[in-house]
């Protein structure tokens, strides 16, 4: 497990643009018809779609992507005193157990819960809270709850029968759980896949994949479990499972040894990536627990480019992506997507950063 790296805040500063409130499907579109900024270097951003990456990249580039399903991981349910709440499943708890978060019906946290109080779920299954999370000496008013969650047959089948897809305010109309997964979702039967999908690969279609291979660009997969995200601006990002394949991380050394860029599809992709990578920036394979946390005094060693969407501008994100691409990019991008009115989160746009080649991530 790699040691967490000292709290810090981003640079970069910027406004919030408009929320996607639906896929692009229901706006006409294609998957990968959203907008696609490219940030690269010192060069003005280039508007696009993302049909249009594969031309955006050199042969020998390399892709990595994330083929972490996505759970119906919100249940309805009521507090002891008939209040109705919403629990989202966030995963496993490394320790074991699981970790939850409550909500109110129209989606805002709830503050007011206790270490013992039980949450009454679907099919009568009777969640109750433990311990606060990460912070185990919280016992009211903690975001997210270690809990106990007896279900007979099995998590999965019971969520695949009761839950649905955590949805935010910002989308109005409930949508299916497909909506919410990836061209390269791949289940694991038994396994608790991601509570939210892993966003910054939604615009993938096989059309792009065949496109990237057919422009000589490879394109290789890991697994990052996601919990759910929406931290406060003061929380460090929580530990997630992870698996690096030796496939995988042989094609990532074998793109950097030939000059090829290694671009991750996501925060997710280059959390994994760089957790498997030595201090050199020699991946192996890997698996288990990350709780590596990117930003100045951990900048990126492998991952030279990032796939990623607008989102809320929570610390770790901003800081991880400063890690990758620096803050003068990573600023200049979400400035120009603001001016464009570039949507945001899991439905919205897309932004492809490309640091220069040679560009040497300092830290502050």
């Amino acid at each position: 497990m790699t040691p967490t790296a000292t709290r810090a805040m981003p640079t970069t500063r910027f406004t919030v643009g408009p929320s996607a409130t639906e896929p692009p499907e229901a706006r006409g579109l294609a998957r990968d018809g959203v907008r696609l900024l490219v940030a690269r270097g010192d060069a003005p951003p280039v508007h696009g779609r993302f049909h249009e990456l594969p031309a955006v990249l050199s042969p020998g580039d390399l892709v990595v992507v994330n083929t972490s399903d996505t759970e119906p991981a919100a249940l309805p349910g009521s507090r002891a005193d008939g209040q109705p709440v919403l629990l989202h499943v966030s995963g496993p708890a490394p320790d074991g157990g699981l970790v939850v978060e409550l909500r109110t019906p129209d989606g805002r946290r709830v503050t007011d819960a206790r270490a013992g109080e039980p949450v009454t779920l679907p099919a009568g299954v009777v969640a109750t809270l433990g311990a606060g999370h990460p912070d185990a000496s919280r016992s009211t008013g903690s975001r997210l709850w270690w809990a106990r969650l007896p279900v007979e047959g099995g998590l999965g089948p019971w969520l695949a029968a009761t839950g649905r897809p955590i949805r935010y305010p910002y989308v109005r109309v409930a949508r299916p759980i497909e909506d919410y997964r990836t061209v390269f979702a791949t289940p694991v039967p038994g396994e608790f896949a991601s509570a939210e999908t892993p966003s910054a690969g939604r615009p993938f279609t096989v059309a792009v994949l065949d496109g990237l291979r057919a422009r000589g660009v490879g394109v290789v997969t890991l697994v990052l479990h996601t919990g759910v995200s929406s931290p406060g601006a003061d929380e460090t990002p929580l530990p997630e499972r992870f698996r690096v394949p030796a496939a995988t991380a042989q094609a990532v050394n074998a793109a950097r040894a030939r000059g090829g860029r290694v671009v991750a599809v996501g925060t997710t992709v280059t959390r994994a990536l760089e957790t498997a990578a030595d201090t050199d920036g020699v991946v192996r394979a890997a698996h288990g627990w990350t709780d590596l946390t990117l930003g100045p005094n951990r900048p990126a060693r492998v991952v030279g480019g990032l796939v990623t969407g607008w989102h809320e501008p929570e610390a770790s994100h901003l800081l991880l992506l400063e890690a990758v691409a620096g803050v003068e990019l990573v600023g200049r991008a979400y400035a120009a997507a603001v001016e464009r009115g570039y949507l945001w989160h899991e439905f919205g746009d897309s932004c492809l950063l490309l640091p220069a080649r040679g560009f040497t991530r300092r830290a502050r």
